[in-house]
């Protein structure tokens, strides 16, 4: 039975992908047609028409495996050991200052072979 939903939810999902991208060209050309209206009012209903185009497409089989990705995402970030303030800091200067000696580095070879290459040109 739960074989038989899934073919037939997977039979509508190029329809409503089909909604979306019409709603997409909704938002798009109509933000375009009233552009003499208020930005605000043409923000709104962009943001609107785009929730709804999201929620159609959060229905399809691609959008649910989006959903849960999501999900998935959001647990794994929990897991992650963020760093300190203080280790945060000290690698930041330690990039600051890798970054300065190499500019440095790269200004001498530039200026020497510039110099060699004025003393051979002439």
């Amino acid at each position: 039975m739960n074989i038989k939903a899934e073919a037939n939810d997977a039979r509508f999902d190029l329809v409503k992908w089909l909604v979306v991208a019409a709603l997409v060209v909704v938002a798009v050309v109509g933000n375009q047609y009233y552009s003499a209206e208020p930005i605000l009012y043409r923000v709104l209903a962009v943001l609107a028409i785009g929730v709804i185009a999201a929620l159609v497409a959060l229905r399809t089989s691609k959008g649910r495996s989006f959903a849960v990705l999501l999900k998935e995402a959001r647990g794994e970030i929990r897991k992650v050991v963020w760093p300190t303030r203080q280790e945060t800091t000290q690698t930041t200067l330690i990039v600051v200052v890798v970054v300065l000696v190499m500019a440095l580095l790269l200004w001498g070879l530039d200026s020497l072979l510039g110099w060699l290459v004025s003393m051979v040109v002439g």
